[in-house]
């Protein structure tokens, strides 16, 4: 039987219309159910409380939980993996830090590609780390801990949570820019490189601000410089590494990615919705009392920023030679 020429064009566009009504009706019920927030590190740590942060205030706006769950180990990877073959339904995220835009530098057996099997998401925050020193450690300023390292040229360690962590490569971009032969300490983890810290077991560390700053003011630690390129308002008594190693820069920043395919909808509605809750006076506040500042903007913003990160650190493991044991 021949259908009407008009009616044939009526379902004809009916049908090319399904896959849009289909993908906004997605968007429309997105979340159907609790989504999992995936974390590559240990609860405690400034990766958990950001997620834990972000996903208080996105249960809250969508009405649904948001649940951060913890699978920590390979500096990221393991979490990283899970995202990446998970259902790309946007139920599951992943907590992105900056070891994820060059884990395929570094590790030659990985399963997946974090820059070609996510979607990024959302900045969330952007922070300084501290230089610190012990508080044996007989310097107080940048300069002075130059000098004493070409004094000690291999006697002078600086800690850091593990082999290819972006506090290790900020050591590496140090020794590389001055010249300075310090010896890298991997720990397990922040705590334990923190606490050998403390202990003056190893003499510097770039330490996160959210795990340190209580150390510093407690008098256990002693802070040289902050490494961003402008002083955080949280500590506008530090100067920056630059002020005496011009071009010094490095952060601490995180944000959410998707499994790749995820419905742009889908992808539009939780930017939206985090960079809401981070124009909250209330979250600017908490991330303030961790040391950093929001960092927002599109979709293709974030993944903009990953990508410069990335080809800034790529440099440095190469020319370190940088490779996990």
């Amino acid at each position: 039987m021949k259908l009407p020429r008009r009616r044939f064009l009526r379902l004809a566009a009916s049908a090319v219309a399904l896959p849009a009504v289909s993908r906004f009706a997605r968007a429309q019920v997105y979340p159907s159910r609790p989504v999992r927030i995936m974390v590559g590190f240990p609860p405690g740590g400034p990766a958990d409380i950001l997620a834990r942060l972000i996903g208080q205030r996105l249960a809250e706006r969508l009405g649904q939980p948001f649940i951060v769950e913890s699978r920590a180990g390979a500096q990221g990877q393991i979490a990283t993996e899970a995202v990446t073959r998970a259902p790309a339904d946007g139920h599951t995220l992943l907590l992105v830090v900056p070891g994820n835009g060059i884990a395929h530098l570094l590790y030659d057996k990985l399963n997946f590609n974090f820059m070609r099997d996510t979607a990024p998401v959302a900045g969330i925050s952007n922070g300084p780390l501290l230089m610190e020193v012990g508080s044996t450690t007989p310097v107080y300023t940048v300069p002075e801990f130059i000098a004493y390292t070409k004094e000690r040229p291999g006697k002078v360690n600086f800690a850091s949570p593990g082999i290819g962590s972006t506090i290790q490569l900020c050591g590496e971009l140090f020794n590389m820019m001055t010249g300075v032969k310090m010896v890298h300490v991997p720990y397990r983890g922040n705590a334990p490189a923190l606490t050998d810290l403390v202990a003056g077991q190893v003499q510097m560390m770039f330490a996160d601000t959210p795990s340190s700053i209580e150390h510093v003011k407690a008098g256990k630690l002693r802070a040289l410089a902050v490494t961003t390129a402008e002083r955080p308002e949280i500590l506008p008594e530090l100067p920056t590494v630059s002020e005496f190693l011009p071009g010094f820069e490095a952060s601490n920043w995180f944000g959410i990615a998707a499994p790749k395919n995820t419905a742009p909808e889908i992808i539009d509605k939780l930017n939206k919705e985090i960079n809401a809750a981070l124009a909250e006076p209330d979250i600017k506040a908490r991330l303030a009392d961790l040391g950093a500042a929001p960092l927002a903007g599109s979709p293709a913003d974030f993944g903009r920023f990953i990508a410069t990160e990335a080809e800034r650190w790529s440099k440095v493991i190469r020319a370190a030679n940088i490779r996990p044991e």
